[in-house]
């Protein structure tokens, strides 16, 4: 497992060795002690998956402090468009997006820290989503930002892609107010 893109900072694109043969592949798709080395401090305690066929657009979702999250992302069959937007009041790089095709065949990962909103549009039927968290889900804590805002520099590719009824209604990214620094 290496850092192979660092597009902005703390955001990490991340590629795990795989092993192929003619009987298939295997990979450490987690391994605690190297992941230490690339990415110091950060503790997962819980993992999520979804399942969505092409065309859900899921976010763009965050947790607020003191229940912010850093999110290891990837996706076990299938492919999506994964996208992040710096929240980071006090970044540089504050209001600038990063998009990413994660796919079961690139085997990428991608570390979103905590101060980033993430979504993810999938881009085939039956696609597995994984992710690793470094804080528990808590509803209190919930964010989120218009997945179709201006201003964020994002390209879905997709007009009307199926969101679920709270995605329809997060606020403008210029209207947002961020609880990080």
């Amino acid at each position: 497992m290496e850092i192979i893109n660092e597009p902005l900072p703390g955001l990490y694109v991340i590629q795990p060795k795989v092993f192929a043969d003619a009987r298939g592949h295997f990979f450490e798709s987690y391994r605690h002690d190297v992941f230490q080395q690339l990415c110091p401090g950060v503790e997962f305690v819980q993992d999520n998956q979804s399942l969505s066929n092409k065309g859900i657009l899921r976010g763009l979702h965050f947790q607020k402090p003191p229940h912010a999250q850093d999110k290891l992302v990837r996706v076990v069959a299938g492919a999506v468009l994964d996208v992040a937007l710096d929240i980071r009041k006090s970044s540089p790089t504050y209001g600038q997006s990063f998009s990413i095709e994660l796919s079961a065949s690139n085997f990428m990962m991608l570390l979103i820290p905590k101060g980033f909103a993430h979504g993810f549009l999938t881009l085939e039927d039956q696609t597995i989503f994984q992710y690793k968290c470094s804080d528990y889900y808590h509803p209190q804590s919930e964010g989120g930002i218009l997945w179709k805002s201006e201003g964020t520099g994002i390209k879905w590719g997709v007009d009307e892609p199926l969101l679920s009824e709270k995605d329809k209604i997060h606020p403008e990214f210029k209207n947002f107010i961020s609880p990080f620094g």
